[in-house]
């Protein structure tokens, strides 16, 4: 069973996830959420997910190789999220990387701090769909432990501004 939110508990702020992804709306999702932290005095966590496939062990120094580069990709993704979310005024985002299925590492995410109250995500607007994340998020969404917040993939900077 999932813990009970602290999020505007005293001593507590209310936190946002936001998964920083190689989507090409990730940062409509970390625009919104730092415009919701301001507005909230809350803060923001970004999500960085790597999906590490299982490794023969004859290629185990090849497979530690790859997750060393990951991590640093993984990084190097954050920093954009956290330069993007600090040109809008959010100071000193928390950074968390994780390995592993996207939605096992969500979900644990949110478990591991009780002040997050809500999960952004952003979709895509092309044909082909709003990309796997979000269709798989979506179909489980009922039973997540905070709200998720779907922010559309092609709204301008001046629309997020006036929404969030």
């Amino acid at each position: 069973m999932a813990q009970q939110r602290q999020s505007y508990q005293t001593g507590h702020a209310p936190k946002c996830l936001v998964v920083v992804d190689d989507s090409a709306e990730w940062d409509r999702a970390v625009r919104y959420a730092s415009r919701w932290a301001i507005r909230n005095s809350g803060g923001i966590v970004m999500l960085r997910i790597i999906e590490i496939e299982s490794q023969n062990q004859q290629w185990l120094g090849v497979a530690d190789l790859m997750r060393a580069e990951a991590h640093e990709e993984a990084n190097a993704a954050l920093d954009r999220g956290a330069a993007l979310a600090g040109s809008i005024g959010v100071t000193a985002p928390e950074r968390v990387v994780r390995e592993g299925d996207a939605t096992d590492q969500i979900l644990a995410t949110i478990e591991a701090d009780a002040d997050i109250a809500l999960l952004m995500l952003a979709a895509n607007s092309g044909a082909e769909g709003p990309g796997p994340l979000i269709t798989h998020v979506t179909d489980i969404a009922g039973t997540f432990p905070i709200p998720v917040l779907i922010v559309p993939g092609d709204l301008k900077d001046a629309d997020i501004d006036a929404l969030a």
